[in-house]
């Protein structure tokens, strides 16, 4: 078993529950942790042996460029494509965090997080 990382991508998009959130955007931060058998790729240095970390990219960009009103149904979405897309990935953890959010107060950012194991 092994684990592929695609750490701190970031994006601009246009999530939240307030009209102006959607409207003006905001700069977001995402994690994406897969855990997959690796061993077969170590061995064989092939591409089609792994988890195309370039795929999970794609798969981050894409879902976050679709507004939603709240961060856990974009993680949501991210996590069933993975799936989906990532044929050899067994457990995944997306945070997906909205930098500087709208809170009254000063906070660097608010993460939601979500873990998830492939379904038999």
């Amino acid at each position: 078993m092994g684990i592929i990382k695609v750490e701190n991508i970031r994006v601009f998009a246009n999530h939240g529950c307030l009209k102006e959130e959607t409207a003006i955007g905001s700069d977001y931060r995402v994690d994406l942790k897969v855990k997959a058998d690796l061993e077969k790729s170590a061995t064989s240095d092939a591409l089609s042996d792994t988890v195309d970390y370039v795929l999970l990219n794609k798969i981050v960009v894409e879902e976050m460029a679709i507004p939603s009103a709240l961060l856990e149904h974009v993680a949501k979405r991210i996590l069933r494509r993975v799936f989906t897309e990532g044929k050899l990935v067994t457990v995944a953890t997306v945070a997906v965090s909205k930098i500087n959010p709208p809170i009254g107060g000063d906070v660097e950012m608010v993460t939601i997080e979500l873990t998830e194991k492939r379904k038999s």
